[in-house]
């Protein structure tokens, strides 16, 4: 059993980035972008309305205000900002999802600043104390082994293992920065290949050729790269030939 994902609504006004309603038809969880690194209100309530008709689940994909570098620049943030910066996310997107009949049901960082809390205490502290604030039983996504899940656990949050299905990763089991050649995985069979091992196996080959333990909860498919949603479908339908079942992580008990 596994949960499959992807940042939707990463549009602003008239520029739509993702393919929204195809990638609903394919995922079980839905990161919907708040406003800060993309989306705007009208994009954040028609993502959330399309969702709930589908039955799909509403995460909320908080991240620094960075709209121009569409939130994959860290910064350097006072946590306390930090902390009242994430609370305004996922209330703006939790108002939308509750109009549309459902509402937020877990809260995953987006870009710089979820490759940052991967090591950053300071800040993982202050995302954690934002949804505790919020909702303490909002379950959280991160990577195996962060600072984020640690602080998170330790606070009593639910925390779910991510990993991705086209991105690259480093001996440590971190992601390769986009910067480098090589960070993302364009090959939509290699990628297929992937997710399958992951969801099996628990494991991906890291950059070097080295093993690496993931056991993702959730695997992640970017819907911003070329052929999004055709390599999401792949992904789907390779997972249920395995015999995985797929839905979403909100779906089961903690600790489940």
């Amino acid at each position: 059993m596994i949960d499959l994902n992807s940042d939707l609504g990463e549009g602003f006004g008239i520029w739509p980035l993702t393919h929204d309603d195809a990638l609903l038809d394919i995922v079980t969880s839905a990161n919907v972008a708040c406003g800060f690194h993309a989306g705007d209100p009208s994009v954040l309530r028609r993502v959330t309305t399309r969702a709930a008709e589908r039955g799909i689940a509403v995460g909320a994909q908080v991240a620094y205000r960075d709209l121009a570098g569409f939130g994959r620049r860290f910064i350097d943030v006072d946590p306390a900002e930090l902390v009242n910066d994430v609370i305004y996310q996922i209330a703006a997107l939790d108002g939308f999802a509750r109009v549309a009949g459902t509402r937020v049901s877990y809260v995953k960082p987006h870009g710089a600043l979820y490759n940052a809390i991967v090591h950053h205490a300071e800040q993982a502290a202050a995302v954690v104390e934002a949804v505790r604030s919020y909702d303490a039983s909002l379950p959280v996504l991160g990577l195996p082994g962060s600072e984020w899940l640690r602080q998170a656990e330790n606070a009593g949050l639910r925390t779910v293992r991510e990993a991705f299905a086209d991105r690259a990763y480093t001996p440590e089991g971190t992601l390769v920065s986009r910067r480098r050649p090589g960070a993302v995985v364009h090959d939509a069979e290699e990628v297929v290949r992937r997710v399958v091992r992951m969801a099996t196996e628990g494991t991906v080959t890291a950059i070097d050729g080295s093993v690496v333990e993931v056991e993702p909860d959730s695997v992640c498919v970017h819907g911003d790269t070329p052929g999004a949603v055709e390599i999401a479908r792949g992904v789907r339908d390779a997972l249920v030939r395995e015999g995985v079942e797929l839905r979403p992580f909100t779906s089961t008990t903690a600790g489940a």
